[in-house]
């Protein structure tokens, strides 16, 4: 069907050629180590792209901000770079959707240089004769409510005619929780025990869960609420909608992705839920690419940073974290290259094992919590592949067009072995075994097909204009 050109997982420890020409995501180096201050208000570790946001912030607000990346490169999981020569890929993250608005608005990253190209279609699911009655059919599902019904329709006129009010119901309920996002979690114990000064700090957090309608909004749907949090995506909520396997299969596949567990298990729910919960210009539940890759958007982030004033370093690992004495708060940080950087305040962007196990002293946290961090399981049942590819996959159900030029099926994910959420069920319990899934579920995204800026190497003489570059 199309031929490898070269690939590489996401766990290969090679070096990587980083392009000079990413001008959407310059992620090299972006302040010089000479300019490298031993004070600064707020220290904070790791330039992912949650860092990043930080130091943006506090930088607005008038602090002196220096963030600290291990990495040559800026963007933490949010990272575009030129595997192979001319292709570029979002190595890790490669879609976006849940980065809050509330953020590209106050950061103004579309003024930093940050494009969104909104995939619609959003999902094509092919399907294997032996599952369609050896008609060659395929589940594509995006914006266009009339075209969705047509689709679903091959597989249950029944679910065409119901789709939209799943997906009302699903709205309702992330117009509900939606304002929890943009406030820090509520601290009973502050409303409850605190002194007045606490309790003040948590009105705003307090105000947005009562929005949250367990007494306004959600009303009646606090039963529908509650089994969504915590029911099997399949057996309580999609089964209770729709009678299509190919369409339950496809839907279940957002409850899933990333997470060791099945369709079938209890709690997946609120993953389905999370898939729906972001937005694109505008547009609730919608994903996108980012042009130039999602190193663009870490690159945007940290344009504004800089234009307020911060310092960024690579090429810059924080040894420890350094603790006042007497009453063993954060005062600064330590590189592994020697220097001694002292600070109002300590961030750090990385994982909670690095902090807490690694970056601070044994004797600053109880026991039990040093415990439960070494203790948490950061397993994952996902592999991604990025490659190069010399020619678009070609479904016999939807067949390319002679012009070579990527079409609709193309645009979205692309799910494989998803005919029926049985199938995603065996995937996972091939897993438990210690196995290879003998049909693992697959998901293929295309961004090239969308985003022209990420495969150069068509524009040059030696590969042809329909090379692209594909994650799996």
């Amino acid at each position: 069907m199309y031929k490898l050109i070269s690939g590489t997982s996401n766990i290969n420890k090679r070096s990587i050629k980083i392009s000079n020409d990413l001008s959407k995501c310059v992620i090299r180096c972006i302040s010089n180590r000479k300019d490298l201050k031993v004070h600064y208000d707020a220290a904070i570790i790791g330039a992912g792209h949650n860092g990043l946001v930080a130091a943006a912030y506090l930088q607005k607000a008038g602090l002196n901000v220096g963030v600290f990346e291990n990495r040559e490169i800026i963007g933490g999981a949010a990272v575009t770079e030129e595997i192979f020569p001319g292709f570029k890929f979002s190595r890790c993250s490669y879609v976006l959707s849940l980065l809050r608005p509330q953020i590209i608005k106050d950061l103004e990253l579309k003024k930093f240089g940050l494009k969104v190209y909104i995939r619609d279609p959003s999902s094509y699911t092919p399907v294997l004769k032996e599952y369609s009655n050896g008609v060659p059919k395929a589940l594509m599902l995006g914006r266009d409510g009339d075209e969705n019904r047509r689709q679903i329709a091959q597989f249950s006129r029944h679910d065409a005619e119901i789709f939209d009010k799943y997906e009302a119901f699903l709205a309702e309920i992330v117009s509900a929780i939606d304002p929890l996002y943009d406030h820090q979690a509520l601290d009973i114990d502050a409303i409850m025990n605190g002194n007045i000064k606490a309790k003040w700090k948590n009105l705003p957090s307090l105000y947005a869960l009562l929005q949250t309608g367990v007494l306004l909004i959600l009303g009646k749907n606090i039963p529908d609420f509650i089994k969504l949090m915590s029911a099997p995506a399949i057996k309580i909520i999609l089964d209770t909608w729709f009678k299509s396997d190919v369409l339950k299969a496809t839907l279940a596949t957002d409850a899933v992705i990333g997470t060791t567990t099945s369709p079938y298990l209890p709690g997946n729910g609120y993953v389905l839920l999370h898939h729906v919960m972001g937005e694109v210009d505008g547009i609730k539940g919608a994903w996108g690419y980012a042009e130039g890759g999602m190193g663009a958007v870490s690159s945007a982030i940290a344009r504004c940073a800089e234009s307020h004033g911060a310092s960024i370093f690579t090429n810059s690992s924080v040894k420890a974290i350094t603790l006042d004495s007497k009453s063993k708060k954060a005062v600064g940080i330590v590189l592994k290259s020697g220097e001694e950087i002292s600070a109002r305040v300590v961030l750090s962007n990385a994982t909670p094992y690095i902090t807490y196990t690694q970056l601070l002293p044994n004797e600053a946290l109880q026991e039990e919590h040093v415990r439960s961090i070494r203790n948490f399981d950061y397993s994952s049942p996902v592999a991604k592949i990025n490659v190069a590819i010399n020619q678009l996959p070609n479904f016999t159900a939807t067949p390319n067009t002679t012009n070579k030029l990527p079409g609709p099926q193309h645009r979205g994910t692309i799910h494989l072995n998803c005919e029926h959420p049985k199938l995603i069920h065996d995937a996972y319990e091939d897993l438990m075994k210690g196995e290879i899934s003998k049909r693992p579920v697959i998901e293929m995204c295309i961004p090239s097909a969308i985003d022209p800026t990420i495969s150069t190497a068509r524009l040059t003489k030696n590969l042809r204009p329909n090379q692209r570059r594909m994650s799996i």
